[in-house]
């Protein structure tokens, strides 16, 4: 049986939200939330003078290239682990 979507109050860069979760993905919207407002104040400070929209826009393009660069990351890890067992291998062919 599916769980039931509860509604959370979320605020972002002080604009609240009421979005539904399933209560197991819960902690990770507030996390995530909180991640976000976090980086809305730091680039506040290291970009003074700009508005709240270029700030949030500031955000989706570290957040987007953070998810990437995870990707790849993890990509890189796969193909180095691949190499590793291949070496391993061939090691142990040679034993």
């Amino acid at each position: 049986m599916a769980e039931e979507l509860i509604p959370v109050n979320i605020v972002i860069a002080d604009r609240t939200y009421r979005i539904k979760t399933n209560p197991s993905d819960e902690e990770v919207v507030r996390k995530t939330v909180k991640l976000i407002n976090d980086k809305i104040i730091e680039f506040k400070t290291n970009f003074a003078g700009k508005d709240m929209q270029d700030y949030i826009a500031m955000v989706i393009i570290w957040y987007a290239t953070q998810n990437t660069n995870t990707e790849n990351n993890s990509l890189s890890n796969q193909s180095i682990t691949e190499v590793l067992q291949k070496m391993e291998s061939q090691i142990d062919k040679i034993i």
